[in-house]
Parts: C-alpha cells; structure tokens; sequence
C-alpha cells in the first residue's frame, strides 16, 4: 500500500452489523444483485485504495545499513582509524579501514537477505474472489476487491475482505485465524442486531459478519464487502502491532506528569535515542553486551594511551603515537564483530536448511536461552484438524482409531474393536482418571487393525477390514449421508483431499474407511437425498433423508450433540442389541458421553429411523415431525490429533529444562487431554501438591480474574490455559517475565500477534500463520512442525556455546598483548623511548589473520552431546558469564607471562639487555637483537593463540578428551576430536605454517614486521607452547575438581534430575514447586 497516498476513510454511522443489509447498500451506493459498475470500481480503488495489509514499511535498504554502521564495536573501529590516519600511518589505517568495510557488507548483505527472504513469505491468504460487477460473476485478485464489492462464498474459500452477509445456505466459517477458536462459527444474515452495540457484541458473536482471510467450511452465502485492507478486523490487530508504545515517563503532556513533564519527557526521550544509536538499550542481550564491551574497551584503550604517554613524559612523537596506539588496538578485537556475523549467518543458513526462516541474525542467540515455550494448540501442537478417535455401539462395543497420520486420509493408522468401558468408577477414579487414547493392547479386547495398504493386503489390493457388522453398517450409512463434506483422492498427486467442516469430514473420513464414503453409497449402492435440514447452532444437529433405489421406505438420519439428540429417541440400538431408551440408559449414555468428553473428545451422537410417508422435494416435511422417535445408533468422539512428532518435540524440550505451556481457545478438558498426550501435563497429578496441581490449568477467565499478586503468589504457573484470549496470552507472558523467564511464543492466528511480540521470541508459522502473526515474529517455522522448535533451541544453544567460545579466544589474545605491551613499556633503550615488544603491524596480522581464522572455526563448532541435557543459559549474565571473565583473565596472563618470559630472556640472555636506538622506526645493526627478539615472540604468541582455539573447544574437559563417546571408543581420542571441525584444523595448521614466510621473506621481515629471522630462538617459541598448554590443561582440572563455576552445567543438571527423563520432570517439579510454595523459598516458574 502507498504509504505517501492518503486514503478515505471506511467510516459508517453505524458498524455495518447493526444496519440491515439494505441500508449498507445504500450507504456503498452499490445493488445487490448487480454489483458495481466500473466507473464506481475505478472510483473506490482511489478513494480506499488496494485491498492489502500494510507491513512494517518493507526492506528498506537504508535502514539495514544504518543499523550496521551504528553499530557499538564500528563505532570504536572508526575512532581508532581515525587516529592511525591523523599520524599519517595509512597501513595501519588501511587494515582497519577494510576490518570496518568487510564487517558492514558482510552484516548488510545477510542482514538483508533474510528480510527479503522473509517478505517472501508474506501473502494475503485470499489470493482471489468472486465478486459480481456489473451483473456478471468475475473472478478477480482480491487486492483489487473494494467496499461495496458484491463477492460470492462458498465452502473451501478464504474470505478475501470484511463482508456484511446478505443472503446464505448453511454458512459456517473457521475464524480461528482470528479468534483462536478451533470450531467454525455458523453465520446468520437474518439476525437483528440493531438494538446492540459493537461494546456490547464481540467481533466473533457478529454472526452477520464474515471476516477477511477466514475460512468457509460449509454452505455459501453473499456479502457487500465493507471493510478492506487495514480496516479490516485483522487489518487493526496489524496496526496496532506496528506502532512503539514508549516507556514510562516518556510523554510530553504536562497532564501527565506535571508542569516539568514536557522537558523531563523529552530529555529522556534523547537519551533513548542516543542509547538506541550506540547499541546500549535495543536488540537482544547478546547485542547489548557487545556494545557495553566495546565501549568499556575503548575506554581501556584510551586509558593505555595514557598510560603510554605518561611513561614517555607526555613528549608524544611519532614514535610515541604509534606505540600508544597500537596499545589500544591490542585491546580490541577487530574481528569480532565479522565473526559473530558470519557465525550467525551460517546458523541462519542451517536453519533455513530445517525449515526455519530467521528474520533477525540475532533472534537465534536469544532462543538459546529460552527458558518456557508459550504454544498455541491448534495448528501448532496438533494438526488444526478433527479426527474421528472413538465410535460406541450398544452391545458391540468400542472402536477406536490410532495412528491416524492424516485426518483426510482414510487409509492411515489402524482400528481396533474392543468392549465398551465400565462405566462405574469409584470416587478415587474419578479424582485421577487416566485414559490412554493411543493404546493399541486394551485388555480383553478383540483387536483388528485396518493395515495400511502397503504393509498387509488382501489378493485384490485392498486393506483387510474389520467385519461390518449390522449395527455397524447402519452406523456408518448415518454418519456418510447426514455429511456435507467431501473425502476424496487425487490421482495425479497421490493424495487425499477434503472439504469441508472438520467435523463432518472426520466422520466422512470413519466412513470411508470401510468403504461407506458418501459417494460410494449414492453412486454404487442408489440411495437418493430427498431432503436435508441443515445444522441449526440453536437446535445444534442436522438430518437428511435419503432412499435406496428398491426400498419403499426413506430413511432419516440424524447427528448432533448427545443431549438434543437423544431427547428425540425413543430406543436404543439395532438388531438383537435394540432396547427402549428408557430413564436408566439413558443416564447410561449420558455417562459414556461423559467418560469420552473427559478425554478431551467432542461427542456427537448418531441416530436414524424409516419414514413411509412421501415426499415432495420442493415441499419438505416440517422438521418437527421429523426429528422425532429416532434410534440411537451410537456416539462418536472427536479430537483434533497431535502432530506424530509434538510428544518428542515436548519431551525433548523438559530434558533441556525448557518447560511447554498451551495456551488455547479450546475448552478445557480437550486442552487438558490433548496436553496429557503430548506431555506438557503429567498422566497423574494425584502426587502433586493440592495448590500445585490446581494451578496447572486454568480457564482464561480464572486467571484473568486474579490480580497480578495472586499470580505471582501461585504455586506455578497454568501449563495449560483453556478459552484464552489474546489478552490472556499477553498477561501470561507479563506474568513469566516477572519471574525472570526468558520466554518464547510459538502461533500462527492473528490472535497470536501481540503476545508473539511481547515474547522474547516470537515464532509464527509460516504455511498456515497469518501475515500479522509473521510480522510479529523473531523466527518463522515454514512446515508449521513444533518440533522444529527443538532444532533451533539446539542451533541457538550451540551458536551460544561458539559465541563464548571465540569470544574467550579472541579476548584471551588481547588481554595478552596488552600484558606484554605494558610491561613493554619499562624496555627503554638509550634515547628513554620504550621499544615494543611487538610491532603494530605484527598486532594487527595475529589480530586479524591469526585470530580470526580460527575464531571462526570455534564458531562451526557442532553441537556437544549433552547441549539438550542441560537448562537454558542465563540470559542477564549473556555470553561473559564469570568463568569466561576468569579463563580470559588467568589465560591471558599465562600466554603473555609466556611471551613476555621470550623477550626478556633473548635480549637480557645472550643479548646483554642491547635495546639498540630507534628499534621502532627501522633496523639497525644495533636493533638486532630486539629485531630477534621481536620474531621469536611473534612465532611464540601465533603458536599460542592457535593452540588455545584447540584448548578452547570445550570450557571445562580435556583437549585430550573432548568428547566422552569417542574417549570410550578410542584410547587416545585427540586427533579424532580436533580433526571433527576440519575448517578449526586447518585454520590452526595453515595459521602455524605462515609463521616461517613472515619470519624470513626479505624485506616483509625488517621493514614491515620489524622482526627479522631467527635461530636457536626457535626452541623458546616452541616450549612455550607445552609451558601453555600445560597451564590451561592444569586450571581445567581445578574447575572440575573443585567444581568451580559449575552452576548451570553439572551441578545445576543434577538439581533438575534432567538425566531420569520425561517422566522425572513431573515429579522433581511438583517436588521442587511444592516445597517453594510451602517454605516461599526459591524462584517459581
């Protein structure tokens, strides 16, 4: 949309569901039979313009490069160039000028692409509509569709704007896309709502209505359209989500804070901007700590250069200049910022690889140290589809279907019969009952499994089946025939399609697994529809009467909810099972309706009885006497099925500590026991403390209803909320930020946007997710697979690992340059000028080529094996947790102590203590020996720094064992562990082999290194490196010894009994949980 353009309003006197249909048409200057003509078309597409959502203003180039020049660690780099330019060291300069330019291209470049990438992904779920203009029918592209647009609907299209029904047959439409509801909504263009206002009538009790990119399940219907674009329903939850709300105290309105308000808010608003420009107070943790450090850096770096100045008695000439800068670049890593992009390009890419689309390279440090996952149910847990779970006949039992993979297909998964349930349970059943919906060996039961096709056959082709027995077989004619929907398969694709409402094609699906599909019964066994009677929502059931070709008698068939469908039967069941629906049995029903919903199933009942009378097609029979002395054939129990893969995907987050909350709009006892089956709840609470287990579901109308102190005050909080509203889900993420969490929102409805924002992570769906929901998401999963989710979790977890891992290589490097240069200072030769230990070329080749290189292999670093097996990171402490502050510190002391033992040994050994005169500038004869000196520790530190990427591959084991499975299957598992990451090794080989050609190349050697080759020095070089690695392998040992800085890791495992299992969390949480509750000692999440 034309953001420069201003568009009329869709403004009305009244909301278009309180006027009759009439008076919007009216008001649209449109008829409702003809439509709109073209010039009124031409006309509205100015005045309202395109039919489209308004994004988050696109990829704008500009401000993706604005954001990588602002950033924290360019900004000190372009300081520190400027001072090398301003005393005339272009080289020096030159490198730091490329150091900036790779950095900003490389972060651009990705940056970048992943918006575009992600821009792909946005479309409007309305591709195209039929709409009539000017008389005729047209199909057009529904960004071209404007208010008072006549456009027609039916069964298996998308709504492609807000429309004002005018006329319909049997319309339903699935709005959960918009109000998290998995049931269709039925819609009625006859309803008076004039007496009511929009305060008092919700946008999903409209039923006048149909909303923009929902979905119609069943029957057809006509509208006017009234709202488009971002006037529409979804059109405003995508506006509000654009807009900033800012921080308290932030307002310029005296009203709001007084007379001094106006400048108080604006000083503060400036002091954000300036946070925000240098990195300070936006972006993820990660980010903000790197700017922090780059500015303490710099405020280190100049604070060397005094120190360098002072001890040459601030007579600072060239020379002195040089030395104080290159004491400043010591301190920086330059390569940093390079690394930590291209380490995170290369985590989006394998991402993008499993399916998941990252919008920000940052959004995969931050989903590392997710501590709760907030998930829709439908669509996201579960496949957003019915499925038929359990069917009951009197006297021949139940059948249920496991395994389903596919709720069009009925030719996955597998049916067993087995005896009906007991019914009679005693009060402590009912307190804890546990119901197993996928379990195939039920005792006494006669089990015969429908075979998929290519696994056991019968000779013709075709999967054995159960025997159809009578009653089963006027079950199945019942729940075919009372069907509007369509099952069928798609030869050229080899796949099943339906259409349809998810109930009536769940049932559809049942009947065709016995070849009683709708289409089989009319086309090979003659029955003829006479008469239907659509589902009403007030009466809540349907009938059809249908008569088989042969027969003198029609039959009339029936399904609905159990309890306005057995006050119409009189009996019960068929054949030798038949008996009179009398008081008890029907209690008897009610009770296996019962013992069905509480596994979370919808349960609808299935009736049927003969007609004699006749009928006259265009004159049906009143419904009333139709409806009337029916048979009960059965129940049927429906579930929307989980993804096959959701249960591990569940199990696998509690083993990482990462506990999975569902938030739906589903009624509780589904929620509840499709969270049971998946695992987010236990199979028994009975063990849990009383105030535990009451807080582990709720309705969203109890938990709004409690303040923000009752929650906090509660025990944990609900794994599963039922009926949530989207101001439900945004408290919920309000209420585990204030206990700390570090959250993650996963949905894919338009409901789902604002607390996807509110999340730390947002991550929407991207095939069946709304456009809102994706633009206000970190992460996009494109298959739609929670378990998905798990591979990012582990990609951020190792990018989080790699990232404090290069961090302690690079920074350990700096910190011993900076030791060796400071002590440098006191090597002064005859003039009272320090000679530098090394040169700053040769501090900018191990910075930027000896360093980086390897630095970027820890960051291709795999993942370790127990990288799920432990919590999440702590994501205030971030990346310089205090063992990499100490390694960094204690490392760097031992490699420069190392270094700087070199030196002194060389010059004041067989050297004499000779400085020689002006050794900084150029060489001399009398700077031979510093010139030697000089070489020996650059050959030295190199070593050291590509030894130390080797020793750096995991913080606390063993470079000799870094893995414990290769140490069990080799006995000296070394080679086999540095050789898993070939690019680290070659970095490393290649790194120590480059050495010798900088040491000797005349030329390179004296005038540019300022070193020159070497001998006998050689053996210093190479001791140092065992002299090293001893000392890091020795502090290793103490950290584990001694345990130290083992919280989070080891110890913090153990705690959380993560290595007992799925089942092991239930009960160390409830063991955990309750004893905090009871003592309000430890932190409750």
């Amino acid at each position: 949309m034309d953001k420069s353009k201003v568009y009329q309003s869709q403004d009305y006197a009244k909301h278009p569901f309180i006027l009759s249909s009439k008076e919007v048409s009216q008001h649209l200057r449109t008829d409702d039979q003809t439509g709109l003509n073209r010039s009124q078309v031409e006309e509205a597409q100015k005045n309202y313009g395109p039919n489209k959502l308004e994004g988050e203003g696109g990829v704008q180039w500009y401000r993706v490069l604005l954001k990588q020049v602002s950033n924290a660690m360019i900004l000190v780099l372009v300081l520190a160039m400027a001072l090398s330019y301003g005393v005339t060291d272009f080289i020096e300069g030159g490198v730091i000028t490329a150091v900036i330019v790779l950095n900003v291209v490389i972060g651009f470049y990705q940056e970048f692409q992943a918006e575009k990438k992600m821009d792909s992904l946005r479309a409007l779920s309305s591709p195209s509509a039929a709409v009539i203009r000017d008389g005729h029918v047209v199909t057009i592209p529904s960004g071209e569709v404007v208010p008072g647009d006549i456009v027609l609907i039916k069964t298996g299209d998308t709504v492609p704007a807000d429309l004002r029904l005018i006329d319909g047959m049997n319309l339903e439409c699935d709005e959960k896309i918009l109000t998290g509801e998995a049931m269709p909504v039925a819609k009625d263009d006859k309803i008076d709502f004039s007496n009511k206002t929009e305060v008092e009538t919700g946008v999903g009790d409209r039923l006048n209505m149909a909303y923009s990119s929902s979905t119609v399940t069943m029957g057809r219907a006509r509208g006017i359209v009234v709202f488009t674009g971002m006037c529409t329903e979804i059109g405003k939850i995508a506006e509000s989500m654009q807009g900033k709300s800012r921080k308290a105290n932030r307002s310029l309105s005296p009203k709001k804070g007084g007379s001094m308000q106006p400048a108080k808010g604006f000083l503060l608003r400036i002091w954000d901007g300036i946070g925000a420009f240098l990195g300070l107070t936006v972006g993820t943790p990660l980010q903000r700590k790197l700017s922090k450090l780059a500015y303490v850096l710099f405020g280190c770096a100049i604070l060397l250069a005094i120190i360098v100045f002072g001890v040459n008695r601030f007579n600072v000439t060239k020379e002195v200049a040089i030395y104080a800068i290159s004491t400043g670049i010591a301190i920086i890593p330059e390569a940093l910022i390079a690394v930590l992009t291209i380490t995170m390009v290369v985590g989006m890419t394998q991402m993008r690889k499993r399916r998941v689309v990252i919008r920000q390279l940052s959004a995969l440090e931050a989903l590392g140290g997710v501590t709760n996952i907030c998930s829709d149910k439908t669509g996201t847990l579960t496949q957003g589809q019915m499925i038929t779970r359990k069917a009951w006949l009197p006297g021949v039992g139940m059948y249920t279907v496991n395994d389903a993979e596919d709720a069009a297909d009925p030719t996955k998964g597998n049916v067993s019969l087995g005896p009906s349930p007991d019914i009679v349970k005693t009060e402590s059943e009912k307190k804890g009952i546990k119901f197993d919906l996928g379990r195939e060996d039920t005792p006494n039961a006669s089990s015969v499994k429908l075979a998929r096709a290519e696994d056991t056959s019968t000779n013709n082709g075709a999967p054995q089946l159960p025997e159809v027995t009578p009653e089963l077989q006027e079950f199945l004619q019942s729940t075919a025939l009372c069907n509007l929907a369509t099952v069928r398969h798609d030869e050229q694709k080899n796949e099943w399609q339906a259409i349809g409402d998810p109930t009536e094609i769940a049932l559809q699906v049942f009947a065709h697994r016995f070849r009683f599909g709708k289409k089989s019964l009319e086309e090979e066994h003659a029955w003829t529809e006479l008469a239907e009677y659509p589902f009403d929502s007030s009466i809540k059931r349907m009938s059809v009467i249908y008569q088989q070709d042969g027969s003198d008698k029609a039959q009339i068939f029936t399904k609905g909810a159990v309890e306005r469908v057995i006050e119409l039967c009189t009996d019960l069941g068929t054949g030798t099972n038949h008996r009179a629906l009398t008081s008890a049995v029907k209690e008897e029903v009610l009770t296996r309706m019962n013992l069905l919903a509480e596994q979370g199933l919808r349960v609808m009942a299935v009736a049927r009885r003969p007609f004699d009378a006749s009928i006259d097609r265009h004159s049906p029979p009143p419904r009333e006497s139709i409806e009337e002395g029916l048979t009960l054939l059965g129940l049927v129990g429906l579930y929307d099925p989980p993804r096959l893969e959701t249960r591990g995907a569940v199990r696998e987050c509690t083993t990482a500590g990462i506990k999975v909350h569902m938030l739906t709009g589903d009624h509780p006892s589904t929620a509840s026991a499709i969270a049971r089956e998946v695992g987010i709840l236990p199979a028994n609470i009975s063990h849990l403390a009383e105030k535990t287990a009451a807080s582990l579901v709720k309705t969203a109308s109890e938990f709004d209803a409690l303040s923000d102190a009752e929650i906090d005050a509660m025990p944990t909080l609900p794994l599963v909320i039922a009926r949530c509203a989207p101001s439900t889900k945004t408290r919920m993420i309000a209420a585990l930020h204030r206990r700390r969490a570090f959250c993650a929102m996963t949905g894919d409805g338009v409901n789902d946007a604002p607390s996807l924002q509110s999340a730390d992570v947002g991550i929407a769906m991207g095939l069946t997710g709304s456009d809102v929901a994706k633009g206000a998401s970190d992460i996009v999963l494109t298959d739609d697979n929670f378990a998905s989710i798990v591979a990012a979790i582990e990609e951020g977890r190792r990018m989080f690992d790699n990232i404090q891992k290069f961090i302690l290589h690079l920074l350990t490097s700096n910190i011993a340059e900076v030791v060796l240069l400071i002590v440098g200072l006191g090597f002064q030769d005859s003039t009272g000028f320090s000679v530098f230990p090394l040169s700053p070329l040769q501090i900018l080749w191990i910075n930027m080529l000896t360093s980086s290189f390897p630095a970027f292999g820890l960051g291709r670093e795999k993942a370790g094996s127990d990288i799920m097996r432990r919590p999440p990171h702590d994501t205030k402490r971030g990346v310089f947790s205090w063992q990499i502050i100490v390694d960094m510190t204690v490392y760097g002391i031992i490699m420069g102590a190392c270094t700087l033992l070199t030196f002194v040994i060389i010059v004041y050994g067989p050297g004499d203590g000779q400085l020689g005169v002006d050794c900084n500038r150029a060489y001399s004869p009398p700077c031979d020996v510093v010139f030697r000196a000089r070489a020996a520790v650059f050959a030295e530190l190199t070593w050291l720094i590509l030894v130390s990427a080797w020793e750096f591959k995991h913080l606390r084991r063993s470079v000799f064992a870094l893995d414990p499975a290769t140490k069990r299957e080799r006995r000296v598992p070394f080679f086999t562990d540095i050789y898993s990451n070939r690019f680290l090794f070659y970095a490393v080989v290649v790194g120590a082999a480059s050495v010798f050609p900088a040491v000797y190349i005349p030329g390179l050697n004296t005038a540019v290194f300022k070193h020159m080759g070497i001998g006998w020095e050689w053996a210093l070089s190479a001791g140092s490196v065992v002299i090293f690695v001893a000392g890091v392998e020795a502090w290793k040992a103490c950290k584990r010894r001694f345990g130290w800085f083992a919280v989070g890791e080891e110890a913090e495992e153990e705690k959380l009994g993560l290595r007992q299992g799925f089942v092991s969390f239930t009960r160390s949480f409830s063991k955990s949980k309750s004893m905090g509750s009871e003592s309000g000692a430890g932190e409750k999440v």
